[in-house]
């Protein structure tokens, strides 16, 4: 295999990981994985096992790579401050150090589109827009430091290119997070309810969509190339109102849809005052509440982005349909249907 199609996934065990390591094999590339534990099994693929913030551990999945994809993260459904530091800026600055130890050349990382979204209605939002001021939780906070490390260690004059995409609301089939949440909220009957007026549109990407932004972004990434040290949204570009995409997820597995709205000023300050509580009882007992600020937020604003500057300058075109990604999405989840 050519040298320079040797490359190493950071993360490639997650959810978005394994289907970009797929999407590699079967580009060509000789493709090496590192993670905590192995989630799957490929004969052609090599993994490594160890903690990302451990030099010693991660060195030695390198070696020999040119390329190397950094898509390692906590769940972002999480609300874990300490483990967004540790993984994403931690060990965003351990990823670095050994990358240039290594000798690779490229380095792509997979952020979030939210890094921009500031909590009100956002349309086509652009990456000119700068980072939020006021992030909308730990999560986006962490990869917004974590963006800003990568792209500032990028250095063309020493063969070393980065680059950051940002995909928005991933789904698709083998995803541990979106869907299984969905299912279980529903069997409690938490899914009765929508926030808003239910017209807000988001973007929602499909994952082989997002794979598809990384390899080109790989295949760009060149020392004299405009789309080095520069970050990108990738999305369907298909934007959908939130409730309206949630119920068809709902309906697909035999669930109901939401139905009764809710005013989004009274859920967001009744998120607000469950966050306070638990706050103030986290000495004596530790509580995670599963309505947020944040989620809430998510749920109810208009947040989607421009892939106008990734398309021009990485060819991006989001290859299967919003439609589409759903349907293969639900198939592959049809054990989790209602009976």
């Amino acid at each position: 295999m050519a040298q320079q199609k040797t490359c190493t996934v950071i993360g490639g065990c997650g959810f978005l990981g394994q289907h970009l390591v797929e999407g590699l094999v079967n580009k060509g590339y000789s493709v090496k994985v590192f993670d905590q534990k192995q989630t799957f099994d490929n004969k052609d693929v090599e993994f490594f096992l160890g903690d990302l913030c451990k030099r010693e551990e991660l060195l030695p999945a390198l070696a020999g790579s040119q390329t190397v994809f950094h898509c390692a993260t906590p769940s972002p459904l999480s609300d874990n401050r300490e483990i967004f530091q540790k993984v994403n800026c931690m060990g965003t600055k351990v990823v670095l150090d050994c990358c240039k130890e290594a000798g690779v050349k490229k380095l792509i990382l997979t952020s979030s589109a939210s890094v921009i979204f500031e909590g009100t209605d956002l349309q086509n939002g652009r990456e000119e827009l700068g980072y939020a001021d006021n992030p909308i939780d730990p999560y986006v906070e962490s990869k917004i430091k974590q963006e800003e490390e990568i792209l500032e260690a990028n250095n063309p004059s020493e063969d070393f290119c980065t680059i950051a995409l940002r995909p928005h609301g991933i789904f698709g089939p083998r995803d541990p997070h979106f869907i299984p949440t969905l299912v279980n909220m529903a069997k409690r009957g938490g899914t009765l309810f929508k926030i808003g007026k239910g017209t807000n549109k988001v973007d929602f990407t499909y994952v082989e969509n997002v794979v598809h932004g990384h390899i080109l972004a790989a295949e760009k990434l060149k020392p004299k190339s405009r789309v080095t040290g520069r970050a990108y949204n990738i999305t369907n570009a298909e934007p959908v109102p939130f409730w309206d995409f949630i119920g068809r997820v709902l309906t697909g597995l035999n669930y109901s849809a939401p139905k009764i709205s809710l005013p989004y000023a009274l859920v967001f300050y009744i998120a607000l005052f469950l966050q306070l509580i638990c706050y103030i009882l986290k000495p004596i007992i530790e509580i995670k509440p599963s309505l947020t600020p944040a989620k809430v937020t998510l749920s109810a604003t208009v947040h989607y982005y421009s892939i106008k500057n990734a398309s021009k300058d990485l060819g991006y075109q989001p290859p299967i349909s919003l439609d589409e990604g759903l349907q293969k999405t639900l198939e592959s989840f049809n054990h989790l249907k209602r009976s």
